[in-house]
């Protein structure tokens, strides 16, 4: 925002403020200039004159995350107890179960977090950023539920698996509305519904589509930063989601597919081979439909994927075995779908994807008992 601007708030005359160093200079009471500051991680409020916090009320970043499960609980969580403005908007029944608290358990340490909840079509005004962190398969109907809260200046940041939800929510709000975004971390959900933090990486990365550093994406990055997990601002975020889509979908198909982890996967007799072939026809999609990914990130997927020792599984796999609900057509679906639309064929993601609506098939019929 240009400070210039900022001099030329209808409420408030002769006042300069910066917000990142939270210096003000502006008239007292008595009519002579008062110079002050404040620390960052405090408020406006601070200050004690009315015409300031105004001044904040305009000038600090105010963000909704949709869906406070494993993911948008844990960014968002993790803003607020860093002082952000943030609001979550849940179904009733989440909104029930947090009471308006939230608990993140990290590395046998909880923190409890107040937090202000809405539910769908709650009046709650306007905001700069919407956080979107919902199961792929719940984008449509979360769309329907943060619509009303988004202005001609919000911007929308999705972290959802795949790319089809960049269609979706250009086709809705305009391309000019949406970021990219990659959010890398392993967190669930315990029957009490807290997040657990499963490992000790807790990524989240975005960026303009177009590359460029933006004013409002380097006013989003200075909100992000500084708030307890690794939030990083990317001039490629478009390379990030394809690389990120490839090793989902490839480690999804694998598991799912093979019934186990990588380690016995590429232990088992034919099974590097099978990977291999799997990751090939993942990487001609995205060569047709993107761009080649680059033969330095092909190495070291299959390094990855083939590594005998490893216990990884995907977060697919486990929510098959859980008995849940999956992502198969955001994850893998769309891939087979963008490589016929390209000439491409998939035989083995196509057998894949058959084996994912079995058990989807499957998972319908004893819902409807």
């Amino acid at each position: 925002m240009n400070p210039s601007a900022r001099c030329s708030s209808p409420t408030i005359h002769g006042t300069f403020v910066d917000a990142p160093l939270r210096v003000v200079l502006h008239e007292g009471e008595s009519g002579h200039a008062n110079f002050e500051y404040d620390l960052p991680t405090s408020r406006f409020g601070h200050f004690g004159d009315e015409r300031i916090t105004e001044v904040e009320r305009e000038l600090i970043m105010k963000a909704l995350v949709v869906g406070a499960g494993s993911v948008g609980g844990y960014f968002g969580g993790r803003l607020a107890s860093a002082g952000r403005e943030v609001t979550f908007l849940v179904r009733p029944r989440r909104a029930t179960q947090l009471a308006g608290k939230l608990t993140i358990s990290s590395q046998g340490q909880e923190t409890v977090v107040p937090i202000r909840l809405i539910t769908a079509g709650e009046a709650a005004g306007e905001f700069d950023v919407v956080l979107l962190a919902v199961k792929a398969y719940q984008l449509d109907d979360a769309i329907e539920d943060f619509a009303s809260y988004v202005s001609e200046a919000t911007i929308i940041l999705p972290v959802l698996n795949g790319m089809k939800h960049m269609d979706a929510l250009r086709s809705r709000f305009g391309a000019g509305h949406v970021l990219g975004g990659v959010a890398r971390i392993a967190t669930t959900l315990d029957e009490r519904g807290r997040i657990l933090e499963q490992a000790n990486f807790h990524d989240l990365a975005y960026g303009e589509w177009s590359g460029e550093r933006s004013a409002r994406i380097v006013a989003l990055d200075q909100f992000m930063r500084g708030a307890g997990f690794d939030a990083r601002l990317s001039t490629d975020i478009e390379r990030e989601m394809w690389e990120k889509w490839a090793m989902l979908a490839s480690l999804g198909a694998i598991t799912c597919l093979m019934d186990g982890d990588i380690g016995q996967v590429a232990r088992a007799p034919g099974g590097i081979d099978f990977v291999q072939a799997l990751f090939g026809e993942v990487a001609a999609v995205i060569a047709r439909a993107w761009r080649p990914l680059s033969d330095s990130f092909k190495s070291q997927v299959l390094s990855f994927l083939s590594d005998r020792a490893s216990r990884i599984t995907s977060s697919m796999y486990r929510d098959m075995k859980a008995g849940l609900r999956i992502e198969a057509d955001q994850i893998v679906g769309d891939v087979v779908s963008r490589g016929a639309a390209a000439g491409v064929v998939t035989p083995l993601l196509s057998t894949v994807l058959v084996r994912l609506r079995v058990y989807e098939q499957a998972q319908g019929a004893k819902s409807s008992r």
